[in-house]
């Protein structure tokens, strides 16, 4: 069973990375964009399905990957990796630093700070100098869509890697016991501080080197776009839809939306708008623990699984 599944992976994989040698520009443009947002999604999955915290501030770890990658290459001329490995830290330092007393927070209140922590990032970012202030700061040219796509589905790649491994551990067993009862976790012996630093600081890595990624791809940045509150609330989505706390949902999760945001936005703009909002309603109520659930949960409980859904939700 293992082998097949190794054999479908390294076949699909095969088919991804093949994308733009087969694919026009703009599918291998719309490829980046998925790709990197998958990556966010499974990096939200970290901290927000395996260890129960809704986080909304992921978006702060991807701007300071973004910033990070930028300075480094527009203000002192090092070269795109050392660029990412400058962003990588800048994230895992602020996950180490402000982990530790926003984790105290539980629910809604933790969302909450999050939420702030994102805003507050964005206005300390746009005055600085080296920052470029609001006028952000524009990146050496490089015209190499086929070489970001790459990048892209390589992180992803790795980053699905790490969530598997992590739900193969001890590490993603003291999440999952953090995320169904803190309490009970600390009683039986899991530092669930550590743990849920631990998982931010991972969560935060992956998010910084997708931004840095991004901010390469697009060659210019600024503070509105780089701590953008509305792509955390996309990431979470996302993960959400195709299934939190999973290996494979949030990236199926992402694909799909993606493909049918992008699809909407050409029709419709306005539309393409409001259809996240009603996705993660939609997601909720019918199918809170995502696309990958549902299947299994059809099977045995037929259409009683969504009233069984909408009961629970007391609708």
């Amino acid at each position: 069973m293992k082998i097949r599944i190794i054999f479908i992976v390294v076949v699909v994989l095969a088919l991804l990375a093949g994308v733009p040698w087969y694919g026009s520009a703009s599918i291998v443009q719309f490829g980046i964009d998925a790709l990197l947002t998958a990556t966010l999604a499974q990096g939200w999955n970290l901290i927000g399905g395996y260890a129960g915290y809704p986080s909304f501030g992921n978006s702060v770890f991807y701007g300071l990957g973004t910033y990070g990658t930028a300075i480094a290459m527009a203000q002192f001329g090092l070269p795109f990796w050392a660029g990412l490995v400058v962003g990588g830290i800048l994230a895992v330092l602020c996950a180490l630093l402000l982990g530790i007393p926003i984790l105290r927070l539980r629910g809604p209140y933790f969302a909450i700070a999050t939420l702030g922590l994102a805003a507050a990032m964005g206005a300390v970012i746009a005055n600085l100098g080296i920052a470029g202030r609001n006028n952000g700061l524009i990146l050496p040219l490089f015209r190499g869509d086929a070489l970001f796509y790459e990048l892209a589905l390589g992180l992803l790649a790795l980053t699905t890697l790490m969530i598997y491994l992590v739900s193969e551990s001890r590490f993603g067993a003291g999440l999952i016991a953090i995320r169904e009862n803190e309490d009970a976790a600390a009683v039986m012996g899991v530092n669930t501080t550590l743990y849920k630093v631990m998982a931010l600081a991972l969560s935060g890595f992956v998010s910084a080197l997708a931004g840095g990624i991004h901010a390469y791809w697009i060659t210019f940045i600024d503070p509105g776009s780089a701590f953008d509150a509305t792509l955390n609330v996309k990431m979470v989505i996302m993960a959400v839809f195709g299934g939190p706390g999973t290996v494979l949902g949030p990236i199926i999760g992402a694909f799909l939306l993606s493909a049918i945001s992008e699809v909407l936005a050409a029709k419709i703009s306005t539309v393409a708008g409001l259809f996240f909002g009603g996705v993660i309603v939609l997601a909720v109520v019918f199918m809170p623990k995502g696309l990958i659930d549902v299947g299994y949960g059809v099977r045995r409980l037929g259409l009683s699984y969504f009233v069984q859904n909408i009961r629970q939700n007391r609708l």
